[in-house]
């Protein structure tokens, strides 16, 4: 090893081999970084490899790769974190040796002076006075100063952007990631139909957001207001900025309660409720018991939504009781797709249509809910006529679920992110963005056509892992998406329809037809256990756990 001191804190070396980790701990190193981009030559270790022997040696790693004739500022503010945080001395290494003196140069200048490191840097063999222009102090304006950069930002600390986190994190140790979400608590939002079914409690569906945080995240609790990637960087509503070398977008989805005329303001009451809010779910489950006779409304908005099965399953839970209660025949239940179909998946419907008929379910295709009054229990729908032109009705209720429009989240549509709909612009395939090669997308705000539930996103999640990974080290994309996604569907207590598909409504069952077909009503004892789904999703998904996805993660993209 060619070990070359530059002060008591750094020393930098050329190439060192993976073996030479315990003798770098015997000489008194406690961290080491890597300035070298994986596959820079042949035969060259891996990052994940180095990181490896580096922690069974006991040091510390952090991979901080760059091209030498394309040293950019964030790189420079990731070393300058990364001699802040980890414990010293630190050796840092590249091919030669170079790299790592001049991010080290160039992240003590402002602080010691041209003069300074550029003598420090000579004595120890690299003759950097070439850089001497960029060491210079600099005069940033206020609003162009970066007070953190991260390797990777992730936005949303929903079911994509915690597995993602995850994912990466068990790739890869010492990837320096910020997650940005404002909430205090993560809800396992699937579960909130079952709480409206009486199936879970509400409490069962949430837990504080500090638990579900990967070791070794940062977050940041405040909100995105702007994404800057000509920049690389995010504005938050606290004023600050973040730097990125990759950033993860998942930010969600907005449900447009208010694009309902009076639904917010009689949500909650006057037999008004919806399973998509964790207040109002409880509501929901209140209503199906204590109704005895009369009519019940339940609505369903144009597509894309999250959980595209959960308006029915509201119907399917309440038709259940009322059957098992005997009230099936005094209730009235009408459903309002905006849709065309019962579901967009052909071969589910036959199994789904036996429990409209069982519950006796007037079916109402085309038929958008525009207006709400609680106070007068109606309901104002529209839908298209012969002539084309727009109708509307009005239909009393004694009792409506309503599923609200969803659209992109304001600060994602109106980014450089987003494609004419709104939604982030990605390739399906690989997801990375379409115009900023260091973005990728997952979840809800991703714009792939694939149904927008929790089980695309435990899809999704290492595939963005191994692709952001790709990326950062200059490799080509290795994963490819398929659009999987599935939507449990609860017909009745103890048995779901299973739909599970992909991109054009390919069939992409996970279960064997021994355990389960998903085209026909069957039993899942253990799917439909009230602390089954939740445990498996906590500790499953938002653990990086992957062994629920399928085999072909490492499908080539197209």
């Amino acid at each position: 090893m060619d070990i070359r001191k530059i002060n008591d804190s750094i020393s930098v070396s050329p190439q060192i081999k993976n073996e030479d980790m315990g003798e770098l701990a015997r000489l008194g190193f406690k961290s080491v970084i890597s300035n070298r981009p994986d596959g820079e030559e042949a035969g060259q270790p891996g990052a994940e490899d180095t990181a490896l022997a580096a922690k069974a040696a006991g040091l510390e790693f952090r991979h901080i790769p760059v091209v030498a004739s394309d040293i950019r500022d964030r790189d420079v503010s990731l070393f300058d974190e990364a001699m802040r945080d980890l414990p010293k001395p630190v050796l840092g290494f590249c091919r030669s040796g170079t790299r790592a003196a001049t991010l080290w140069a160039m992240s003590q200048a402002d602080k010691d002076g041209a003069d300074t490191v550029l003598a420090a840097t000579k004595a120890a063999g690299y003759d950097l006075e070439k850089l001497r222009p960029r060491l210079q102090p600099k005069h940033f304006k206020h609003d162009q100063i970066l007070p953190a950069v991260c390797d990777v930002l992730i936005i949303g600390a929903g079911s994509a952007g915690i597995a993602t986190a995850a994912s990466l994190l068990k790739r890869r140790t010492g990837l320096k990631i910020t997650i940005v979400d404002p909430s205090e608590r993560h809800a396992y939002q699937p579960g909130w139909t079952m709480v409206g079914g009486g199936i879970f409690k509400p409490e069962e569906t949430v837990r504080s957001m500090a638990d579900v945080m990967p070791d070794g995240v940062t977050w940041e609790k405040t909100a995105v207001t702007e994404f800057d990637p000509d920049h690389d960087r995010v504005h938050l509503a606290d004023g600050r900025r973040i730097g990125y070398r990759m950033l993860v977008a998942a930010p969600g989805i907005k449900l447009d309660w208010a694009a309902i005329e009076g639904l917010e303001e009689t949500l909650g009451r006057n037999g008004v409720t919806s399973n998509y809010r964790y207040d109002t779910a409880p509501y929901t489950w209140s209503l199906v018991q204590n109704l005895k006779g009369g009519k019940a409304l339940f609505t369903q908005p144009p597509m894309p939504i999250k959980c595209a099965g959960a308006p029915q399953k509201a119907l399917y839970l309440s038709g259940d009781h009322w059957f098992r209660n005997g009230r099936i025949n005094d209730i009235s239940i009408e459903f309002h797709n905006a849709g065309p179909v019962l579901f967009g998946v052909k071969d589910y419907v036959p199994a789904l249509m036996e429990y409209i008929k069982k519950y006796r379910a007037d079916l109402q295709f085309g038929s958008r809910l525009v207006a709400v009054d609680g106070s007068k229990k109606e309901a104002r729908f529209a839908r298209a006529g012969a002539d084309g032109a727009v109708v509307e009705e009005t239909r009393g209720f004694d009792m409506i679920h309503v599923c609200p429009p969803q659209v992109a989240p304001d600060f994602v549509r109106s980014s450089p992110l987003a494609n004419q709909a709104g939604w982030i612009d990605v390739d399906e395939a690989s997801l990375q963005h379409k115009r900023y090669p260091n973005v990728f997308s997952l979840g809800d705000a991703a714009g792939t056509s694939n149904a927008k539930t929790a089980a695309a996103a435990r899809k999704q999640a290492p595939i963005v892992a191994e692709n952001v990974l790709a990326t950062l080290d200059g490799r080509p994309i290795p994963a490819a998406y398929d659009g999987y996604g599935s939507c449990p569907l609860t017909v009745e207590r103890g048995k779901i329809v299973l739909a599970e598909f992909g991109y054009g409504g390919k069939l992409m069952p996970t279960f064997p037809k021994w355990v389960i077909d998903g085209t026909k009503p069957s039993s899942l004892a253990w799917y439909l256990k009230s602390e089954a789904l939740p445990r498996i999703y906590w500790h499953g998904m938002l653990k990086g756990r992957e062994w629920l996805v399928s085999p072909d993660l490492k499908a080539k993209a197209a």
